[in-house]
Formats: C-alpha cells, structure tokens, sequence
C-alpha cells in the first residue's frame, strides 16, 4: 500500500486555496459591511475619502457571504457524498 503523492499534494493545495479564499471573502464581506457605519473609525477630519456608499458595501457583502457559502457548502456536499 502505497501513497499516492500527485493527488495528495492536489488536494493540499485545492484545501489551503479554499481557506485563503474564505477567509479573505469574510474579510472583505466585513470591509463592505463597515460601508454601513454612521462615522469613519478615524472620524471626520481623517483626510480619507469616503468609501463605499452603504448600499454598494452592503452589495459586496452579500456577494462575498453568499460565495463564502457556496464554497462551505460544496466542501460539505463533497464529504458527504
């Protein structure tokens, strides 16, 4: 019995592109959810242009959560099957 090194280094490498991918979409989910705040963490007088308007940030969260699902649910769906 032996390992078969080629498909184990794919699936190590689909695995950890999978992990990057989910962490970074959570990640800007959250950045576009921050769009929504009432007063910039820096406040007014920061200097830094306004971001995204808060109908578009919360636009991009909802794609990015709703990848971040689709990509949970399939890893879920390939275990179990």
């Amino acid at each position: 019995m032996g390992i078969a090194w080629g498909s184990f280094g794919i699936v190590s490498l689909v695995s950890l592109a999978a992990g990057v991918a989910v962490v970074v979409l959570l990640a800007v989910a959250l950045v576009g959810l921050s769009a929504r705040a009432k007063q910039p963490v820096g406040g007014p007088t920061d200097g830094a242009k306004p971001g995204l308007s808060p109908a578009a940030g919360t636009a991009v969260a909802a794609v990015c959560l709703l990848a971040v699902v689709a990509i949970v649910g399939y890893g879920l769906y390939v275990i179990v099957s």
